[in-house]
């Protein structure tokens, strides 16, 4: 009998290889003053693209989360029940600091090296970084109440993953979540309803209310916003009491999201829990915009991992499969396409980790970065996340139909990619908040230009998109007509800025694309509508996957 399955011209699995052995990453790791983390970067890149984090995460995400609200005997509990391998890739998050170890490491570049280390772990499962973003983010929000700073931090900053429901205090580590939207509101926290009503206890409060979105629901604590007699108030809620019972969060269901399907997200009723006041009252906004910000820096940098991973993917595909009589990557319209998707990826990373080295510099006291980091994360998570679900549709398209298969994970890539655009903050917010920071710090403005001016005269497409933002900014016109422009002046300012850094620290041949399609309009609204006469395959062989040894 004639054999009807020969399996032929098929690609051979992407597995075993280092996922931190990425030039961009690399070189701005270095550049940025984090380079005595490297080794430790490497280390967790090769775990990362191993076939042992990979099946972790796979099976994470493929066996969602489920909740228990009461146990057999009709207890209520509260309690989310994840897939082993999800704690597997949260001990590994935490051993490595993901989730806070700048706030303990006092060396230049920490945040750097926390922000590359996210990037590479990131693409084993990045449905994780959720509660370990948050705990990262906690942290500068929490030291406005010193008191609660003093008692949680080192918990917080703890390289270890203590799972399970006890008092925060008794545990050798802590998890952070955040809870803050409600359904009639949703970014408009303002329009909160929760109560927040002084139990006596000096900077206790009794919350009642509703929460719509509330990530990581097994976190220890959590940044909860209120109303309190004085206004919108931040407080810590615990999920167990000093004494050791547990407070009135009741889990009404967990969300059943389109990606970050590892992840928990819930809604939540306060039913009198507990919680201590964070900052002053009528300041909730204000201190718990600290996490906001922190956790933006995330969005973009997971974006940029996504890209690279959806890259990855895709040139390892067109390497190994032939159609029409050549390899996928040697065909003119795929090269087009590929290193459209390389320069879109290596542009996202090194806006992310320049942003990071602002945190760095800005943490140390530099107040030009400060104003840098300020206008730059909320330019660069707009862009960049707003981008990510079209380079991912790409690069799915890249394997054509074994794309669209799960097995291939260019799905679960493409599932996730929306999700930090609209992670506090969708596009319109964060578009906004650009305009804002100008219109409350001008001289954010200044520092701005004065980042893309070091790298004036080096590249005339890049003068001449830079001359016109000037005379954009120069003109704002009237507040209805500039909030309806906004995404258009935002982008702009998002495209120079990662001109600037490509042009002065990039490779001359993914500067070089970039300027000519992103700043010299000599490109089409797809991927892969490059102009000619770029040196293509300089590009590609920046988002070659390089193999390791398989961990």
């Amino acid at each position: 009998m004639p054999s009807t399955h020969e399996v032929t011209n098929q690609v051979p699995p992407l597995s075993g290889y280092d996922v931190s052995a990425d030039p961009a990453l690399l070189e701005s790791l270095r550049r940025e003053g984090a380079g005595w983390a490297e080794t430790e970067v490497r280390e967790l890149g090769v775990l990362a693209g191993g076939e042992q984090a990979q099946e972790w995460g796979r099976l994470a995400e493929r066996n969602s989360p489920v909740l228990h609200t009461h146990d057999r005997y009709g207890h209520r509990v509260d309690e989310v029940e994840f897939h082993p391998y999800w704690h597997e890739l949260m001990t590994v998050a935490v051993r490595h600091g993901l989730h806070g170890a700048p706030w303990r490491d006092e060396r230049p570049g920490a945040h750097v090296a926390r922000a590359a280390k996210v990037f590479v772990w990131g693409q084993a499962d990045p449905g994780h970084l959720c509660p370990i973003s948050m705990t990262y983010a906690a942290v500068p929000a929490l030291r406005a109440q010193p008191d609660l700073a003093d008692v949680y931090e080192p918990l917080l900053t703890s390289p270890f993953y203590d799972f399970g429901l006890r008092e925060p205090t008794s545990k050798r580590g802590i998890i952070a979540g955040m809870s803050m939207t409600e359904k009639q509101g949703g970014s408009d926290v303002r329009a909160n309803t929760t109560r927040a009503v002084p139990t006596g206890e000096d900077g206790c409060y009794a919350l009642t209310g509703h929460k719509w979105f509330t990530s990581a629901p097994m976190s220890d604590v959590f940044l909860t916003l209120a109303q309190a007699p004085g206004g919108l108030s931040c407080f810590l809620v615990p999920r167990v009491l000093p004494d050791g019972t547990r407070n009135a969060i009741r889990l009404q269901r967990l969300k059943d999201k389109l990606g970050n399907r590892s992840n928990a997200s819930s809604e939540i009723e306060y039913e009198g829990a507990l919680g201590r006041l964070v900052g002053e009252e009528g300041r909730g906004v204000a201190t718990i915009i600290r996490m906001v910000n922190m956790t933006r820096l995330d969005c973009a940098v997971s974006s940029a991992s996504g890209m690279r991973q959806g890259l990855v993917q895709a040139v390892h595909h067109a390497t190994h499969r032939s159609a029409f009589g050549a390899r996928l990557i040697d065909q003119p319209l795929m090269t087009n396409v590929l290193a459209d998707l390389a320069v879109e990826a290596e542009a996202a990373t090194i806006a992310g980790l320049r942003l990071a080295g602002a945190v760095d510099r800005a943490a140390a006291g530099d107040a030009e970065e400060e104003l840098l980091r300020r206008i730059g994360l909320a330019v660069t998570k707009y862009w960049v996340c707003k981008r990510a679900p079209a380079h991912a549709a790409e690069a799915l398209e890249c394997l054509g139909g074994n794309g669209y298969v799960e097995d291939s994970g260019l799905p679960r890539l493409y599932r996730e990619s929306p999700l930090p655009s609209i992670w506090e903050g969708s596009g319109n917010v964060a578009a906004l908040d650009v305009l804002r920071a100008m219109g409350r710090q001008p001289q954010a403005v200044e520092a701005f230009f004065t980042e893309i001016d070091r790298a004036a005269g080096a590249d005339r497409r890049l003068d001449a998109a830079t001359a016109r933002l000037r005379k954009d900014l120069g003109d704002l016109g009237d507040a209805a007509a500039l909030q309806y422009r906004a995404r258009r002046l935002v982008e702009r300012m998002a495209l120079v800025l990662q001109g600037s850094l490509l042009v002065r620290h990039g490779h001359p041949a993914v500067a070089d694309a970039f300027c000519a399609s992103r700043l010299d309009s000599d490109w089409g609204i797809a991927f892969g509508t490059l102009p000619t006469g770029l040196d293509t395959a300089a590009i590609i062989a920046r988002g070659t996957p390089e193999t390791a040894v398989p961990a």
